[in-house]
C-alpha cells in the first residue's frame, strides 16, 4: 500500500490555539512515518498559514512560528493541496487527506471543513453541518430536544440583551439558581462561569459576552461529570467505555483542565452497568442526531440522587493532549493511539468516497 500524504493542521485563530498545539504534538508523535508522508501546517493566532519543518517539541512551546514557511491551502479542487510560497515562487504540494487538529472557532465550527470540501480534500472528523451545529451549543440543545435526549433546562439569548431586566427575570423564573453561563460558541470551558445570585449572573453574562454574540444559560445539574468517546461514520458508530472527571476546581473550567495538576480522570468510571449502557447508547444517539462522522467526545452528568444520565455537550474535535479523555478512553478499549489515528484517517477516506458517490 502506497503512503498517504497527510496535512496535519494545528494552531488556529481561536481561544484554544494553545490546546490545539498540544493536541497536534501528540498526534504527530504517534503517526507512523512508514504509512504517511506527514506535512505539519500551522496557523498563527493572526491567521497566517505556514508549513512547519522543525522539531515536533517546538510546536507546543509556540517556537514553531520561527521555522515556518508561508503557505496556503488552495480551494481549487483541481490542485487538491497546499501552495508553498518561497521567494515569490509557488510550489504545489498535493495532499491525500487533512487532519484538522483545530479546536474551537475556525476549526471546529464548519469553516475549515467547508474549505476542505471546496478543495475536495478528504479530512478527518465531522462535516460542515455537523461541526457547525455541534459548535453552537444553542443548536445542539435544539437537536437534542428534538431527539428526546435528556438535558438541563436552559435559556438562550443574544449578548446585546444580557443586561435587560426581563431577560434576567426570565432566567431566574425558568432556571433559578445556581446556573452555568456559557458562550454559545467556545470550547475548553473558555468564558464559562457559575452564578449563584443576580450579581454573579450579571458578571457571568459579561464574561460570556466577550467570547460570543450568543449566550447559553443552563440550570446547574448536581452530579458526576462523565465522558464517552464515539468513533465511526454514518453507517456505523461505536461508543467507548465511560470516563469520569474529578475536577480540582468547583467545575471543570480551562484552568482545571489544562493547568491544575490535581484534576484527574478515572477510566473506567465506577458506575452501575446499566448507567454505563445508557451513557454509551445516548452518546451514539447524540452523534447520529448531529450527523456526526469520524469522532466526537460526548459529555454527560449522572445526576446526584436520581442517577439520571443528562446530556451536557459534544465536542467534534476533542483534545489529544497527554491528559485528554478521548484517546485514553479508546486506549482502555485496546485501541492504541497510533491505531486510533490510522482508523480516523481510514474513516476520512471512506467518507470522501461515499460523498463522491453522491456528488458525482
Amino acid at each position: 500500500m502506497s503512503k498517504l500524504t497527510v496535512a496535519v493542521l494545528f494552531g488556529g485563530q481561536s481561544s484554544e490555539h494553545e490546546v490545539s498545539r498540544m493536541s497536534a504534538t501528540t498526534i504527530l508523535s504517534n503517526m507512523d512515518p512508514e504509512k504517511y508522508y506527514i506535512i505539519p501546517v500551522g496557523i498563527t493566532k493572526a491567521g497566517q498559514w505556514m508549513i512547519y519543518n522543525g522539531p515536533v517539541e517546538k510546536i507546543s512551546t509556540g517556537e514553531w512560528e520561527t521555522f515556518g514557511t508561508p503557505a496556503v491551502l488552495s480551494p481549487d479542487a483541481s490542485q487538491k493541496g497546499i501552495l508553498r510560497l518561497v521567494g515569490g515562487k509557488v510550489k504545489e504540494i498535493p495532499i491525500d487527506v487533512a487532519f484538522p487538529v483545530l479546536h474551537g472557532l475556525y476549526g471546529e465550527d464548519g469553516t475549515i471543513q467547508g474549505l476542505l470540501e471546496l478543495a475536495k480534500i478528504p479530512y478527518v472528523g465531522c462535516g460542515v453541518l455537523s461541526s457547525a451545529v455541534s459548535m453552537d451549543k444553542t443548536f445542539t440543545k435544539i437537536i437534542a430536544k428534538h431527539a428526546r435526549i435528556p438535558q438541563a433546562a436552559y435559556v438562550a439569548l443574544q449578548s446585546k440583551d444580557r443586561a435587560k431586566p426581563q431577560i434576567l427575570r426570565q432566567i431566574e423564573r425558568k432556571l433559578g439558581y445556581p446556573v452555568f453561563v456559557k458562550p454559545a460558541n467556545a470550547g475548553s470551558s473558555v468564558g464559562v462561569s457559575r452564578a449563584a445570585d443576580r450579581q454573579q449572573l450579571e458578571q457571568a453574562l459579561e464574561v460570556a459576552a466577550k467570547e460570543d454574540w450568543k449566550i447559553l444559560v443552563e440550570r446547574e445539574i448536581r452530579g458526576r461529570e462523565v465522558e464517552c468517546a464515539v468513533l465511526g461514520d454514518h453507517t456505523k458508530a461505536e461508543a467507548s467505555g465511560v470516563g469520569e472527571i474529578l475536577s480540582a476546581g468547583k467545575f471543570y473550567d480551562y484552568h482545571s483542565k489544562y493547568e491544575d495538576e490535581n484534576s484527574r480522570t478515572v477510566i473506567p468510571a465506577d458506575l452501575p452497568e446499566e448507567t454505563v449502557k445508557t451513557i454509551r447508547r445516548l452518546a451514539v444517539k447524540v452523534f447520529e442526531s448531529v450527523d456526526g462522522c469520524g469522532l466526537a467526545r460526548v459529555d454527560f452528568f449522572v445526576e446526584e440522587g436520581t442517577n439520571q444520565v443528562i446530556f451536557n455537550e459534544l465536542n467534534t474535535m476533542p483534545g489529544f493532549t497527554s491528559i485528554s479523555m478521548y484517546p485514553k478512553l479508546w486506549e482502555e478499549r485496546g485501541l492504541a493511539l497510533p491505531d486510533l489515528i490510522d482508523r480516523l484517517i481510514e474513516l476520512a477516506m471512506q467518507e470522501a468516497q461515499r460523498m463522491g458517490h453522491y456528488h458525482g
